[in-house]
């Protein structure tokens, strides 16, 4: 009988090691395979016995319970890398999850701000504080390499090369690349770091709260979402907003995709196309300008 605590124990060792993937998706990895052996607990089926029908059977349940298709689609994913671990290990052997067919996913795209509505969220930040002052370079920053915010608020000093205008960031799966800014991110992160308290090492983070402390997520999420307010911009705004239009400005700017997947950090290129659909204005003027009937 397969001993199931311990074949998650080793299968998440095995994602971490040696697939390299992130700790999000690591955690939701194993939140999925724990769902799953309670439900082959419940159902009294051993793991090692399971039919592709009692793998639909235990989709069908978790779909009645309300999960979205995109849940679904990594639930499966995660018992088919599940399953193709077992496999390799010799514990099992047959799988399952060969023939499982994954939901279609409705096409949500991004939100995104226009250029103007950028430089209204950007300008609308005063420069009279120290912490106005960090704001404002962090947005310049997130908006000039589409940094992830989780990317953002880890930056250390060792990341960033103020000379040739460049970062270094490890992001999801622990894969490193290099993202170029331009003046006016440098100028604005010179700003701040003029009026920061003092430097202790490049170990450190270079946006900080009023405390020194490293910035969190919520608290630059609440910085943004205050700052937004005042512009009277009715979008949502989310850091992730300023990732979605930098990409986008990009490809309406004429940049090549590959180079615009490397600087978001996407695995694949199908993750970026979703930005060569945003910009609907340019394509009717498009129509308008070549169709013979536009």
């Amino acid at each position: 009988m397969l001993d199931c605590k311990k074949a998650l124990k080793d299968f998440v060792s095995y994602i971490v090691v040696e697939k390299g993937l992130s700790k999000n998706t690591v955690l939701a990895y194993k939140t999925d395979i724990l769902k799953f052996i309670a439900f082959a607990q419940k159902k009294q089926i051993l793991v090692e016995d399971f039919e592709h029908h009692d793998i639909t059977n235990f989709l069908w349940d978790i779909k009645v319970e309300g999960l979205k298709p995109r849940s679904i689609c990594r639930l499966i994913e995660s018992l088919r890398q599940f399953y193709k671990f077992l496999n390799s290990e010799d514990l099992v052997k047959n799988n399952p999850t060969v023939y499982l067919a994954s939901p279609r996913i409705p096409e949500n795209l991004p939100g995104m701000l226009t250029f103007d509505e950028v430089m209204l969220l950007l300008n609308s930040i005063s420069t009279d504080d120290e912490m106005n002052i960090r704001n404002r370079a962090m947005l310049e920053l997130l908006y000039a390499t589409g940094l992830r915010v989780s990317e953002l608020i880890n930056l250390k000093f060792s990341d960033i090369n103020l000379v040739d205008c460049f970062l270094r960031i490890v992001g999801k799966g622990s894969k490193e690349r290099l993202v170029p800014f331009g003046k006016k991110a440098k100028n604005f992160i010179d700003i701040y770091l003029s009026k920061r308290k003092p430097l202790l090492s490049k170990d450190d983070n270079i946006f900080v709260s009023r405390l020194g402390r490293k910035l969190s997520r919520v608290e630059f999420w609440r910085q943004l979402k205050n700052i937004a307010k005042n512009t009277g911009i009715t979008k949502n705004i989310t850091p992730h907003t300023l990732r979605h239009s930098f990409a986008t400005h990009l490809l309406a700017g004429g940049a090549d995709i590959r180079f615009v997947q490397e600087m978001l950090g996407h695995a694949s290129i199908s993750t970026t196309q979703i930005y060569t659909h945003l910009d609907k204005e340019k394509i009717i003027q498009q129509h308008k300008k070549f169709h013979p009937r536009g």
